[in-house]
């Protein structure tokens, strides 16, 4: 197996995440790599997120910090130079979520941190999450990315991230300060470089093999196609249009809203917006639903016959049974 250690000399978020899916592309059959990244300043939230419900971006651009939308599911996080975050990227028969867990907590256990997997997407040290985690997947390759919050600025986290009313209730009035914390809140002596040197050690100890590490700056020309697509309003906006009626529900799996525009009694657009790590959950239903009826037999027939996840699929359902309609 041959090993790369991958690291970026950017805080664009708009950079790092196209080198992401660049190293993704070109990973080879035979090689897991570890790529360490940090953004300045910045809003990430997940692929089939709502920007304007997610975060308070116009605050954030007036701030001179970016707003970013990257490949995979789950929630928004901010991202600052106190945070470090990872990616594995290997092909998918290579892919070991417990192992690569393992690779974080080796490396806090070098600064005598115990750290634990919570959850469908968090990391705690202390009952408190330091670490969220992502996952995205194409048809033979895929990789496993998060944070790891050192010295994160709390309340610049609190106060651009816009928690949902209904993530509110489900999880209490604590604050932000109250649930998350900071791997140096631990133990002081831990920074983004010697976490770095860490991480790179843990790794390379865990899976062992022939091990290369490169550098990156911003002058790729093989990834300004992505930079292009990462950089643009259409892919972190998205056009979303007036909408007439929408509904949201918070569920074990992640939250969901739908979003319908109506014309005589019939759907002629929707947009489902979701927290849920897969990405694909959804896929094909926006469409499915146009041209539907407004009621709620015909859009649970729909949503019977396009959705896969029997789970989930019943949870939609019931859902749509409480639709004020």
């Amino acid at each position: 197996m041959k090993l790369r250690l991958a690291k970026s000399n950017s805080f664009n978020p708009w950079h790092n995440l196209s080198l992401e899916e660049y190293l993704m592309s070109t990973v080879k059959d035979d090689e897991i790599i570890l790529y360490l990244w940090q953004n300045e300043h910045t809003v990430v939230i997940g692929k089939n997120q709502n920007a304007w419900k997610e975060c308070a971006w116009q605050q954030l651009e007036d701030d001179e910090g970016k707003l970013a939308r990257r490949l995979s599911g789950g929630g928004a996080v901010y991202h600052d130079l106190g945070n470090l975050n990872f990616t594995f990227i290997m092909n998918k028969e290579h892919y070991d979520l417990h192992k690569q867990h393992t690779v974080i907590i080796n490396a806090l256990k070098s600064f005598d941190i115990v750290a634990e997997f919570s959850g469908r997407n968090d990391m705690l040290i202390d009952g408190k999450k330091f670490s969220g985690h992502a996952y995205y997947y194409s048809k033979n390759k895929s990789y496993h990315h998060g944070t790891l919050m050192v010295d994160s600025d709390l309340e610049k986290l609190g106060y651009y991230l816009k928690p949902s009313e209904k993530k509110i209730k489900s999880k209490g009035v604590d604050s932000v300060r109250s649930r998350v914390t900071n791997i140096s809140d631990k133990n002081s002596r831990v920074t983004i470089e010697n976490l770095k040197q860490a991480m790179d050690e843990s790794f390379v100890e865990l899976y062992s093999g022939e091990v290369s590490q490169e550098w990156y700056d911003e002058n790729i020309d093989s990834i300004n196609e992505l930079y292009g697509k990462y950089s643009s309003w259409e892919w972190r906006f998205g056009q979303s249009p007036v909408f007439d009626i929408s509904y949201t529900e918070k569920f074990p799996w992640g939250e969901v809203e739908f979003e319908f525009s109506l014309r005589s009694g019939e759907i002629t657009q929707s947009n489902i917006y979701t927290d849920a790590m897969d990405t694909e959950l959804f896929n094909g239903l926006c469409n499915n639903l146009k041209g539907c009826k407004f009621q709620k037999e015909e859009i649970k027939a729909v949503i019977e016959k396009t959705m896969a996840n029997e789970e989930i699929k019943n949870d939609v359902i019931n859902w749509v049974d409480d639709f004020e309609i």
